[in-house]
């Protein structure tokens, strides 16, 4: 409990310090977030059970709603209170704030044990819930804390090179032959020649002021090292950046055709003005993109959106990476009611068969549960990260295991190093102590 306190007040003090960076508090801890769907209190209200949803992936918003709306026809005797905030730090942020101040949901969603073992107390042994029985085998590693499941995953996603295969084609290159390093390369430099006949930007949309993506990027070096173990990546005491010189290859590629300035793109930015109107043809991202694309032009994904594994550990022999990226957690210390309401709700959602048509219709997810017709997920995008993760051409989210607060300082690290503030060497050094000395905390 002395650990999450600490927690609890290190968060609450970096989002305090970014609300007061911002007057119009774009960049500051959207504390309240979004509630819906009645009262966050947790009483019982006309002999119904209310379960408050904590949840950071905004984009799901208008989902979950339908996904609810739904569950209460069905429980008549249960009231889902929805809490939606922005992703990443904030979320989190949010999210310890609540707990500081008392008013803990009964669900909410982290992104893996490097986080959720601040939480521990709170947190429910899901090993018998119908919803863990069904996961896919391995999908519960990311959540596991001392060998005991807690978190039912929420999905499967992979991220790699997002690429326009229709800018890649008009520019004489046809993605399936792009098959080593040299080659991938070699595309980059094509496309980039005829940059004006295309009508582009830059090649790349590389989201240079978010740490969460310079984080994501890093996981394509850092996984292999911890050989795509997320048990070895939770338990490493150092990171030496095995990889750390084809890394430098692919981040100074990127630099040089990026969409300047680079760190000034956001992912809005990049994904719903450049990508989506043709204006980049490479984005370091993944399958999440896809509704955002789809909401823009509703052919991006089944006719334009492709998909390029990273070369790291070999040149010929290349990889995304894909596994789970969040999962749900239970709040044990709620009342014997809420829990069991809490959990019942976990489990339709992802074993009903009205639960399993929203996964794959309206979330558009690649499933993390068995029980799928996989030929029904929509974009091609996604049953190619499918087919790759059964193929075991794919490296475990090794970054949702690093040290708390590593990402966020290696990505100001990266920013330097972009800019030529400092060498890669100097990157190496500072981010490898910074990983040791977190890790020791």
């Amino acid at each position: 409990m002395k650990r999450f306190k600490i927690f609890v007040i290190a968060v609450i003090l970096v989002a305090l310090l970014m609300g007061c960076a911002s007057n119009n508090g774009d960049n500051g801890l959207e504390q309240s977030g979004e509630t819906d769907r009645g009262t966050t209190s947790n009483n019982k209200s006309d002999d119904k059970v209310v379960v408050e949803i904590f949840n950071p992936k905004a984009e799901t918003k208008s989902q979950m709603d339908k996904l609810i709306e739904q569950f209460e026809k069905e429980n008549e005797n249960i009231d889902i209170v929805l809490t939606t905030v922005g992703a990443g730090q904030n979320g989190m942020a949010a999210l310890a704030a609540k707990f500081a101040s008392k008013e803990e949901p009964a669900l909410f969603i982290l992104p893996g044990r490097a986080i959720a073992v601040n939480y521990i107390d709170y947190l429910l042994d899901i090993s018998n819930l119908e919803s863990a029985k069904q996961a896919i085998e391995g999908t519960l590693q990311g959540a596991m804390i001392d060998g005991v499941p807690y978190g039912i995953p929420l999905n499967i996603e992979g991220f790699g090179w997002m690429i326009n295969k229709e800018i890649f084609k008009a520019a004489g290159v046809d993605p399936d032959d792009v098959t080593t390093y040299e080659k991938f390369v070699n595309a980059v430099k094509t496309i980039d020649s005829q940059k004006e006949a295309l009508g582009l930007e830059a090649v790349f949309g590389f989201v240079g002021d978010d740490a969460g993506f310079a984080s994501q990027y890093s996981n394509h070096f850092t996984a292999p090292e911890f050989d795509n173990d997320l048990n070895v990546a939770y338990e490493a005491t150092e990171l030496n950046w095995k990889y750390g010189d084809r890394m430098k290859e692919y981040t100074d590629l990127i630099n040089q055709y990026n969409v300047q300035p680079i760190l000034s793109l956001d992912y809005s930015t990049a994904v719903e003005e450049l990508f989506a109107n043709g204006k980049v043809a490479i984005l370091a991202q993944g399958n999440w993109i896809v509704p955002t694309l789809d909401s823009i032009d509703p052919s991006f994904s089944k006719e334009k959106l492709g998909i390029l594994p990273f070369f790291v550990d070999s040149d010929t022999e290349g990889y995304i990476s894909a596994g789970p990226s969040w999962f749900w957690f239970v709040n044990k210390q709620k009342d014997e009611q809420t829990v069991a309401a809490a959990t019942k709700f976990l489990d339709w959602m992802y074993t009903s068969d009205y639960g399993k048509e929203q996964i794959l219709k309206s979330f558009k997810y690649i499933p993390a549960h068995k029980g799928y017709d996989i030929t029904d997920i929509e974009d091609p995008v996604s049953r190619e990260i499918y087919q790759m993760l059964e193929e075991g051409k794919t490296r475990v989210w090794a970054f949702n295991q690093y040290p708390d607060g590593f990402y966020s300082n290696m990505h100001v690290e990266l920013q330097k190093y972009f800019v030529g503030n400092i060498t890669w060497e100097e990157f190496i050094e500072v981010t490898s102590k910074n990983f040791a000395e977190l890790r020791q905390k």
